[in-house]
């Protein structure tokens, strides 16, 4: 061990992880001192997540071996430490911020019975102390209304509210190290900015070291102290993040950072050089508005999707008799048009009811009140088979891709699942040839079509719902944050 690793909270030293006879992590070195933060980034698929997860030897759980390295915390490797012995340092002394909050969570537990059982195991706290720390945990993630929150399940919060959640459990017991994979992927921008002040602060103050594992350069240039560059399972550069963004080494580091939407690169331009809407083949014309660039052509005939209206709400406590005593309306009487041809962006907050009228719109959670109509079909008046040919007309991609696949059945038999279903394609030959073609429009090989969903990273799993929601050939996506678990490269 070198001097300057002696120093270090966590060092990792010619690290390699393989799963069977693949090589995922080839001979990785890093370490982080304490206070500072860490940033490993690169593509989907580079080994972030694997790289650490086997930091905290839950590498192990997915058949995970360790041929060469070692990774030393406070100077011992915690690859010679037992399962016993990791127990107690998992969570208490080193926590982490999982990817996938609906998968990271339990669903028949609550919110705060989870985050007590954090308090009560390391901290030795009494379940009425630990309600209490957990209630202040979750103020301190900007989560409004904590004291309900505790109450519920993770199955009714949004996405980033659950993704707090999970922040707030990984904080619990001020580890020394934190692990954080990709902690804001989930979160709108103003929560996103608090998050991170959140993290910052916290560091500052418990002298906490981090590794900060994303894909969003603008918060790796905000947070870390130094940057770790993998591609292909290898780290191809390592410096400052000063020196990284200034004078990249390595095309892959340039890559990355080219594909990033610079401020100012517009300057003296009135639009993108490459809008696709401003590049009209149709010679119809254009309308440039406040609000959006136009083809007033399109707008013309009749709207493909039709919400009028919509009022939903969820009933959060009920009495002894099964009458609800709490309630909270998650849509109030919201009212849009969407077009053949058109893109219809929903912002907003977490929590803010997004997801929720994707999910009333795709049928999977009913309306209290409104109307909603597809092709001039209100879903109220349509028959069984009517809803059945319309589910392969719209399509979902989900907020958490992990959860939205069969853990059971392999990539291609989910891809091929909505043509099968349909009767879209009666040749399996050509049923194959079909997943085949989608697994490479999504930048995947066709070899990935064997393989379960927890053989890939988070960001293959998001690009495999991608090309599942494709193979319809709908009419309408309804893409719930599609993209937020996708590299900057990929999403180009």
């Amino acid at each position: 061990m070198t001097a300057a690793n002696a120093n270090a909270l966590l060092s990792v030293e010619g690290l390699s992880v393989e799963f069977g006879n693949s090589r995922v992590v080839d001979d990785i070195s890093f370490r982080v001192e304490p206070g500072r933060t860490v940033a490993i980034v690169g593509e989907s698929g580079s080994g972030k997540s694997v790289t650490s997860l086997s930091t905290m030897r839950l590498a192990d759980m997915m058949g995970a071996t360790y041929p060469t390295g070692k990774i030393l915390f406070e100077g011992r490797d915690l690859l010679k430490a037992s399962q016993k012995e990791m127990r107690s340092i998992r969570g208490k002394e080193i926590a982490m911020i999982f990817q996938e909050p609906m998968t990271s969570l339990n669903p028949v537990f609550t919110i705060g019975d989870q985050i007590c059982e954090v308090l009560v195991l390391h901290e030795k706290m009494g379940k009425q102390a630990a309600m209490a720390e957990a209630q202040k945990l979750l103020e301190m993630v900007r989560l409004p209304d904590a004291a309900e929150l505790l109450k519920r399940y993770p199955h009714q919060l949004s996405g980033g509210m659950r993704q707090r959640v999970m922040i707030a459990m990984a904080l619990a017991c001020r580890p020394k190290l934190l692990i954080a994979d990709e902690p804001t992927t989930a979160l709108d921008v103003t929560i996103q900015a608090q998050i991170l002040n959140i993290m910052r602060d916290l560091q500052k103050k418990l002298g906490m070291g981090m590794v900060f594992i994303t894909h969003d350069m603008g918060v790796v240039a905000e947070m870390a102290d130094d940057v770790v560059v993998m591609w292909k399972g290898k780290k191809v550069e390592e410096g400052p993040v000063k020196d990284i963004f200034a004078n990249p080494q390595h095309p892959y580091t340039r890559a990355l950072l080219s594909a990033v939407p610079r401020l100012g690169s517009m300057e003296g331009e009135a639009f993108p050089k490459r809008l696709p809407l401003t590049v009209l083949q149709d010679g119809q014309p254009v309308v440039i508005g406040e609000e959006r660039v136009q083809n007033t052509a399109k707008y013309d005939q009749k709207p493909l999707l039709s919400v009028k209206d919509l009022f939903v709400r969820f009933d959060i406590r009920k009495n002894l008799f099964g009458k609800a005593t709490h309630r909270c309306s998650a849509v109030q009487k919201v009212s849009f048009d969407i077009h053949a041809g058109e893109t219809l962006a929903l912002v907003g907050e977490s929590g803010s009811g997004k997801s929720t009228i994707g999910r009333t719109i795709q049928q999977l959670q009913s309306a209290i009140s409104g109307e909603i109509t597809f092709n001039g079909r209100s879903f109220a008046q349509m028959s069984a088979a009517e809803r059945f040919r319309m589910r392969q007309e719209v399509q979902y991609i989900f907020q958490d891709p992990f959860a939205s696949l069969d853990p059971r059945k392999t990539v291609g038999f989910s891809i091929a699942e909505p043509i099968n279903t349909h009767g879209l394609i009666n040749d399996q030959k050509a049923v194959n040839r079909r997943v085949d073609e989608l697994l490479e429009r999504v930048g995947l090989s066709s070899e990935h079509a064997a393989r379960y969903p927890h053989e890939f990273s988070g960001g293959q799993r998001q690009r495999v719902c991608i090309a599942r929601a494709l193979a319809s050939d709908p009419k309408l996506i309804i893409a719930d944050e599609a993209l937020s678990a996708l590299d900057v490269s990929i999403q180009a």
